[in-house]
């Protein structure tokens, strides 16, 4: 779009938007949104917990563990039981301890194009947070996450989540989360229905989800 016709696209929305205005000035004005709901976890809830429960119950696998060897051991089986022999992972250093794994990781710089990322095996990556009521991952692109397109095009998602990063609720997560980022919120492996209601995976993102949780 040139800057010409973004400038008069810009003008023809305020002309409609005054008018709209105008048009409604008389009018009662509606009464404020309540916003009652609940912005914080239950007391006492193991949100840790919730989480792993909410992931599995979205046909995601996810791993509890503890300590640096742990990460290391679910990491190499998930991912040999996956027939995974080429990782992609983000640029950054928070995720160098997968070189360890005995696959070949293909650091995405330069960016790789759709048609490499569509052959890479699988993905790993972090997270921004995390959030125990709905089990959903939200990916911010941040350091140890990379651009959107490295984790919607490869078949397989690696995804390592810090107990610390856990919210309780969906409000709690947004308060957190910078609105100038591009967000990307994961709620098990990709899927969706056709018209006869038939369960179809992989269309929009991953197909398989494995979720580790360290801490």
């Amino acid at each position: 779009m040139t800057v010409e016709r973004y400038e008069a696209n810009r003008e023809a929305r305020t002309v409609i938007l005054d008018r709209l205005r105008t048009a409604l000035d008389d009018r009662p004005k509606p009464p404020p949104v309540r916003r009652a709901y609940r912005r914080e976890r239950p007391a006492g809830l193991d949100v840790v917990g919730r989480f792993a429960e909410r992931v599995a119950d979205y046909e995601a696998t996810v791993l509890r563990v503890y300590d640096a060897q742990d990460l290391l051991s679910a990491a190499s089986d998930l991912l040999r039981e996956a027939g995974v022999s080429r990782l992609a992972v983000p640029t950054g250093s928070r995720l160098a301890w997968l070189t360890r794994l005995g696959v070949e990781l293909v650091v995405d710089s330069p960016p790789l194009d759709n048609d490499a990322l569509g052959e890479i095996d699988a993905v790993a990556t972090g997270c921004a947070l995390a959030i125990a009521e709905t089990g959903t991952i939200v990916l911010d692109t941040g350091p140890d996450q990379g651009r959107r397109a490295l984790t919607l095009l490869p078949d397989y998602h690696l995804c390592v989540v810090r107990a610390d990063q856990v919210v309780g609720t969906v409000p709690e997560a947004v308060a957190r989360l910078n609105p100038r980022r591009p967000q990307t919120w994961i709620s098990g492996p990709s899927a969706t229905s056709d018209i006869e209601l038939e369960r179809v995976e992989g269309v929009h993102g991953p197909r398989t989800l494995h979720v580790l949780l360290t801490g």
